[in-house]
């Protein structure tokens, strides 16, 4: 992994929590003391526009492995924010937003949830992005009961985890699990007729778990893991893989499912080239590689080429009934459209709107009301401010994402879309088909995947072929 200047190691980032918790008591202590309100869950409301005002979180990739993707998402939940406090906020107050950096680390993450529970008194958090980060922040999160929603998390150890009762309801996601993200990944595979494919995966829970949904599912459909025997797996702290490279590539695969991160992937990706091990094979990546920036960071050849042109993948797509007035707001900013940014706006959405649904600014209320406004039998609505004059007099609503319908489930999963992106010579990412995942969520015993071919030059669709998949 490169070294970032900005980043701060973990026990430094840990003890940087405590002095800012340790600052923050002294300075409470020199100030008039306010009267308690309904912000948060209860005590301190530093930061806070109002004492009775809903406090919500971010934390999220702003430097690090999973910046180049994640930097944007801030902005998002900012977005969402303004807009509901443009419409009178939630339970008659303005919501606070405090963003904090997780530096694409679990210790980090970490110590960033302790200091929004426990120092500001957050009653609800959008992130993290990285699963191996969710998992340390989640942990935080629910000794503190502050509701999570992550808009990029997408390992299926979290719904495991939940259907053992985990996370007592204070855990959710925007983004699709893995577990159908690999189904997708795998039959795009089997339609470009590959029979051999080999595994690198980063080894934390966003790159194992997706490594071991993507083999079951490509070995259902008739197809061979090269190196099943032996997984090929990397230090997310690594920063040379010659020897990882080499074992991945050593059973002479037609292609390479690279589980990977942007910064360390693209180190892992260019050692393969160097070798000579990637030629004549088709690299296949997943969302955590969905960043504009990467192919410049694998790089180029001798001749000026891109080495990854011609690279293809999968990313959770954004088809919610939202989605047009939220592109509209964001395309205002005149900063490029994004993957997760839709589902970052709704993860925000989801937290304000359920503690508008609880009359309660706690985490406690948002947890007991999420489900209910994110796919309840209510009124279904698209627009935040019309959302909160529902809920205001009383009625019912169902929340219609940006990204999607975001119906949550009891394991706080989502059900959404992919879309199919490739590498151009031009080293942009297009995206050039869809694969639209409907039916049960993850527990149930099988799903429908409907995939529609997008024209090279457009996104219109023009032929679709249905088909199911046993799990």
């Amino acid at each position: 992994m490169k070294t970032n200047p900005r980043r701060i190691q973990p026990k430094l980032a840990l003890a940087m929590a405590l002095l800012t918790t340790v600052t923050s008591l002294l300075a409470t202590s020199c100030t008039d003391p306010q009267t308690p309100g309904t912000g948060g869950t209860g005590g301190s409301t530093t930061g806070s526009t109002s004492g009775q005002g809903l406090k919500i979180g971010t934390v999220l990739s702003s430097t690090g492995d999973l910046a180049s993707i994640a930097q944007p998402l801030p902005i998002a939940v900012k977005m969402a924010v303004d807009t509901v406090n443009s419409c009178g906020g939630i339970n008659g107050a303005p919501v606070t937003l405090i963003s904090e950096d997780d530096q694409s680390d679990p210790s980090a993450g970490a110590a960033a949830m302790t200091k929004l529970s426990e120092v500001d008194k957050v009653a609800g958090v959008v992130g993290a992005f990285g699963s191996g980060i969710s998992t340390a922040a989640a942990a935080v999160a629910v000794k503190n009961k502050v509701m999570i929603v992550s808009p990029g998390s997408t390992s299926p150890v979290f719904t495991e985890r939940a259907k053992k009762g985990e996370y007592q309801g204070y855990w959710a996601r925007t983004a699709p699990p893995d577990t159908y993200q690999a189904q997708a990944m795998a039959q795009l595979a089997s339609k470009r007729g590959f029979k051999r494919v080999a595994t690198i995966a980063i080894n934390n829970d966003y790159g194992v778990g997706f490594e071991q949904q993507f083999v079951a599912a490509f070995k259902k459909l008739g197809g061979t893991i090269t190196n099943e025997a032996k997984p090929t797996r990397y230090d997310a702290k690594g920063t040379t893989f010659d020897s990882e490279v080499k074992a991945a590539f050593e059973g002479k695969p037609q292609a390479l499912a690279a589980l990977v991160y942007p910064d360390t992937g693209s180190l892992l990706l260019k050692a393969a080239y160097e070798q000579g091990l990637s030629k004549g094979v088709t690299i296949m990546l997943p969302d955590g590689a969905y960043s504009p920036k990467f192919p410049d960071q694998v790089g180029k050849s001798a001749d000026g080429k891109f080495i990854i042109d011609g690279a293809i993948g999968t990313v959770p797509g954004a088809h919610g009934k939202a989605l047009e007035a939220f592109n509209t707001k964001w395309n205002a900013t005149g900063k490029p459209l994004t993957s997760y940014l839709q589902h970052s706006w709704d993860a925000a959405a989801l937290i304000m709107l359920a503690a508008q649904a609880a009359k309660t600014n706690t985490g406690e209320g948002i947890a007991s009301q999420i489900r209910e406004v994110a796919g309840g039998s209510g009124k279904e609505v698209s627009d935040l401010c019309e959302a909160i004059t529902l809920l205001k007099a009383g009625t019912k609503i169902n929340y219609q994402g940006a990204s999607g319908n975001v119906d949550i489930d009891a394991q706080g999963d989502v059900i959404g879309t992919y879309d199919i992106w490739q590498v151009q010579p031009d080293g942009t990412l297009k995206t050039i088909d869809k694969v639209n995942i409907a039916g049960a969520g993850a527990g149930a015993m099988g799903w429908a995947l409907t995939y529609r071919r997008l024209t090279p030059t457009s996104s219109r669709r023009i032929a679709t072929s249905s088909f199911c998949l046993l799990v």
